[in-house]
Formats: C-alpha cells, sequence, structure tokens
C-alpha cells in the first residue's frame, strides 16, 4: 500500500516538473538550434531539423535519468545510478554519426557533420543535467572551431603544398594526356600519382577518365580551368580539397 502511495505521489508530483527542467529543455533547443544552423547554411545532409532533435532528446534522457525514478526509489533495495542513461546516450548517437559518414574510393565525406551531431548530443546532455552555462561555452567553443579555425589553418599551411585530386574526361587517342600534365607542371604542381579508365560514350565515342594526384601551391581551381578549355578534354571536376564536410 505504501509503494503504491508513493508512486501516485510521484505521477502527480508537478514540482519535479517544472521551470528547472523547461529551462533545460529550452537551452537544449536553443543551443542546438544554433548548431543546426550553421549545418543547415553549409547544405549538410544533417541540419537545423536533425540537431535540434538530437540535442533536445538527450536533454530529455538525462532529465528522465535524474527525475524519472523517484517512484521506484521509495524502498530500499531499489538502487539507481544516473550515469549509465548518459553513458546510453554517448553510445546511442554513434549510429547517427555513422549514418553521416561516407566513404568513396579515397575520400571521406561527412566527418565535421557528424561531429557536430556528437557536440549537439554532449550540448544537450549538458543542459538536461543543468549545466547549461557548460553547454553554452561548448556551443561558443563550436562555432570558433567552424568559423575561425578554417581561415587560421590556411594562413598557417600557405607555406605548404596542397594535395588536389582531379578527375579529367578527354577524348582518347589524341594525345591529351601529356597537354594535361604538361599543363599541370607549368601552374607549379607536381604530379604524384596517375590513374586512366577507359570507356565509351553514348555516342560512341572513346574517352578516358583520368585520375591526377597533385601537390602545389597554386589554387586548383586556376589549373581546372585551363584544363577545361584544353582541346580534346570534355569535363573537369575537383575532387579533392573538399571543405567543410
Amino acid at each position: 500500500m505504501g509503494a503504491r502511495t508513493a508512486m501516485a505521489t510521484n505521477l502527480t508530483d508537478f514540482a519535479a516538473q517544472s521551470w528547472p527542467q523547461a529551462l533545460a529543455l529550452l537551452s537544449a533547443l536553443v543551443l542546438c538550434s544554433l548548431i543546426g544552423l550553421e549545418r543547415e547554411w553549409r547544405n549538410k545532409n544533417a541540419g537545423l531539423r536533425t540537431h535540434t532533435l538530437v540535442g533536445l532528446g538527450s536533454a530529455l534522457f538525462m532529465l528522465v535519468g535524474k527525475y524519472g525514478f523517484g517512484d521506484v526509489l521509495a524502498g530500499d533495495l531499489v538502487m539507481l545510478d544516473p550515469s549509465r542513461v548518459a553513458g546510453q546516450i554517448v553510445s546511442g548517437i554513434g549510429f547517427i554519426g555513422a549514418g553521416l559518414i561516407f566513404v568513396r574510393r579515397d575520400m571521406v565525406r561527412g566527418l565535421t557533420t557528424a561531429a557536430a551531431v556528437w557536440v549537439s548530443c554532449a550540448v544537450g546532455m549538458a543542459c538536461g543535467a543543468g549545466l547549461w552555462l557548460l553547454g553554452v561555452w561548448v556551443t561558443a567553443g563550436y562555432f570558433l572551431v567552424m568559423f575561425a579555425y578554417p581561415p587560421l589553418l590556411r594562413l598557417l599551411t600557405r607555406s605548404q603544398p596542397t594535395t588536389a585530386l582531379l578527375r579529367v574526361n578527354y577524348d582518347d587517342g589524341r594525345g591529351v594526356l601529356r597537354t594535361i600534365l604538361a599543363l599541370a607542371v607549368d601552374h607549379g604542381f607536381a604530379v604524384h600519382d596517375v590513374h586512366t579508365q577507359r570507356r565509351t560514350e553514348r555516342d560512341g565515342a572513346a574517352t578516358v577518365d583520368l585520375d591526377l594526384r597533385l601537390a602545389g601551391r597554386t589554387a586548383t581551381g586556376v589549373l581546372a580551368a585551363a584544363l577545361s578549355e584544353t582541346d580534346g578534354v570534355r569535363q573537369v571536376r575537383v575532387l579533392q580539397p573538399v571543405e567543410g564536410d
């Protein structure tokens, strides 16, 4: 009888579901929405809604871990470890992050977005635990990393050669490969790897797909523009570098 009374008291105890918990959820909603807006602005697969829901759900899980088991703790035989809920959230968020990472040949896409989802989860957990000020600091740190680090990295690596991967489709049998390699060298690039694959187009023409790995200090777009104007070259695509994934 006493256990039933304790359970009924807990289920109708709205003091445990009041403004501190609402503030935790609201702070998670706002902070993770800011992170999601940055990803949405960059047109990433996981954008505003994904990051907001991840953070909001993580905050609710933390609140449930802190306040949701008062009815079963009335007796002395039940022990509760609230940190287990936090551990399960960290493990579970890995499935979402893994689904955002794509590997295509030697390129990996989506790592930054997966890390952003992981950060949104951490911010939501901090807000749910009542550490919303730490959540604010981490959100500020996120924007510092996303907006201040890229120009700083470019400044630090300006004197170092950058690598690039170009895919060039050209007509076969016209000696275009020699012209492409000469243009790359003339633009200050060193050729590290060359891979070709012949194919037949719909119009019956024989073409070659050339994957060209280069290293140099010149902007890749300058070389791509020069190659696209070369006689016999049908298409030029810059596969790397890929910024802001």
